[in-house]
């Protein structure tokens, strides 16, 4: 009776609103004070301010505005296609036999093509790329993959044990969902390499789970360093409680590979701290020089009691030799995970329904590529040895290109598609930012996209040791638009240590 009282009175008022009334009224339901403040404070640098200037660059090009440079050269992604990579003709005949199914009559399709296709269709339910697949994949494309990694490590692999994925980056985020709880009242905490790849970083922020940094050690060729790891988990201890280590190999944005004494030695140290290992192993086939070591297959060789311990292990169609970022195909091996888990696992990517199918052909097409005698081998052989060739040539290129800058220093690559040079800026520069209250390093890249059209991302958005600096480029774009890069940048760097080098600015 009194509520209804009260509703009565409130509708028979004639008083206008107040201004709070009105203010309440015009006011958002969600607002950037009452949402998720992990997402809010979370940071993703590769498409940062610096992109973002770049995009309204372009634009500004286009509408005829001057600019000291005619086009934008963007190596802050590791978007092969983007800049000019051409895709792998068996990968995309596999794609579009399975999508337009007619084409398996066609003459113009090779007959390896077509059998494998119609293998996948098979596996599919009304033989349909079109239709749903199982959460964990199409199962015959699942099947492929272990066997795959059976042959790159010498080990048993299990189709039960992999996931296709929406790339790496969804994949991470799934399981580490499963993280996300506290034990003995402690938030859960993750280690992360540094310089790391900013997904991780962001992704541990948006669950907050608290980030456990150990930086890799610069001059030694961007090497674990096992004394430092075991302090950074000490104090990480007093705040949270460690529940796993995520490792980057090859590595980005370093460029650096681990040797297998380094892979041994963290993963006795990830038994020791009882640690789930997350190996992200993207660039396997980006390799120059060194040898590629799975931890799969050096925790196995370890033997007891190492081989029990829990992986999760990524490869992904967006980098290696066929450069599809867009098509979102990646896939997760899980390894030794508590079976009650994979269970829950399960259950939690059921909630997704399945990954792309199309994704999943193209990781198909990597895992079971053209074999010799196929009619397919010949150009397919000759299109993966012209990437991956070329992309050796670029990195020693960019590589010798910025050790020869004053105030340069730039480790070599082993792998990967990026370089992380370290650089020694002025100190009228570094006054510079101050003033405008950015960090000196995003200040340089800055200038470097407004004097030159080169897109690059700031070291301070991977992590860096304090008073350093440093940013990261790729390798991808073609030789000779590399090399128009290359010059580019060499004027700009001494035009910028020239106008910087005194504090007088």
């Amino acid at each position: 009776m009194v509520a209804a009282g009260r509703m009565k009175n409130c509708l028979k008022s004639t008083r206008p609103f107040s201004t709070f009334s009105l203010f309440l009224l015009a006011k958002k339901t969600l607002t950037v004070d009452n949402m998720n403040q992990n997402v809010r404070i979370m940071d993703y640098a590769i498409r940062g301010t610096i992109s973002e200037r770049a995009d309204e660059i372009e634009k500004e090009l286009l509408k005829g505005e001057k600019k000291p440079f005619n086009k934008i050269i963007r190596v802050n992604l590791g978007d092969c296609h983007a800049v000019g990579q051409i895709p792998i003709t068996f990968l995309r005949q596999l794609l579009a036999t399975c999508t337009y199914t007619e084409l398996l009559k066609s003459s113009s399709i090779p007959s390896d093509v077509k059998e494998r296709a119609k293998i996948i269709l098979q596996s599919c339910t009304g033989g349909s790329v079109g239709s749903y697949s199982t959460s964990s994949g199409i199962d015959v494309i699942r099947q492929h993959v272990a066997k795959y990694i059976e042959k790159r490590d010498g080990h048993r692999a299990y189709t039960d044990n992999i996931i296709l994925c929406a790339g790496v980056a969804e994949g991470f985020k799934t399981i580490l969902k499963l993280f996300k709880a506290g034990v003995d009242c402690k938030n859960p905490g993750v280690m992360i390499p540094v310089p790391q790849f900013p997904l991780y970083t962001a992704t541990l922020t948006e669950y907050g789970i608290s980030r456990i940094p150990y930086f890799l050690k610069e001059s030694n060729f961007w090497s674990l360093d096992m004394d430092h790891l075991k302090d950074q988990i000490k104090i990480a201890r007093s705040y949270c409680f460690p529940r796993a280590i995520v490792v980057i190999n090859p590595g980005n944005p370093t460029g650096q590979l681990l040797t297998r004494e380094n892979i041994e030695d963290l993963i006795r140290f990830a038994y020791k701290e009882r640690l789930f290992i997350f190996a992200d192993e993207l660039y396997q086939d980006n390799v120059y020089d060194s040898k590629f070591f799975s931890f799969k297959k050096v925790m196995i060789e370890l033997g007891e009691p190492y081989n029990k311990m829990e992986c999760a292990s990524f490869m992904s169609a967006s980098k290696g030799y066929t450069g599809e970022c867009g098509l979102r195909g990646a896939y997760i091996e899980v390894f030794n995970m508590d079976t009650e888990v994979k269970e829950i696992y399960k259950k939690l990517l059921n909630t997704s329904l399945c990954s792309p199918t199309l994704g999943q052909v193209a990781i198909d097409a990597i895992v079971n590529p053209p074999q010799k005698g196929e009619p397919s081998y010949d150009l397919f052989i000759q299109e993966k040895t012209k990437v991956l060739g070329d992309l050796k040539i670029k990195a020693k290129m960019v590589v010798d290109a910025f050790n020869s800058y004053d105030g340069f220093k730039c480790n070599p690559l082993q792998g990967a598609l990026y370089a992380f040079p370290k650089i020694t800026l002025p100190p009228g520069a570094l006054k510079k930012a101050e003033k405008k209250k950015i960090l000196p390093d995003v200040y340089y890249c800055k200038k470097l996209l407004e004097k030159t059209g080169i897109v690059t991302v700031p070291g301070s958005g991977f992590g860096q040791e304090e008073g350093t600096y440093h940013f990261r480029t790729t390798i991808l774009p073609p030789v000779e638009v590399l090399q128009e890069m290359l010059k580019l940048f060499q004027s700009f760097h001494k035009q910028f240590f020239e106008r910087y080098s005194k504090y007088d600015i």
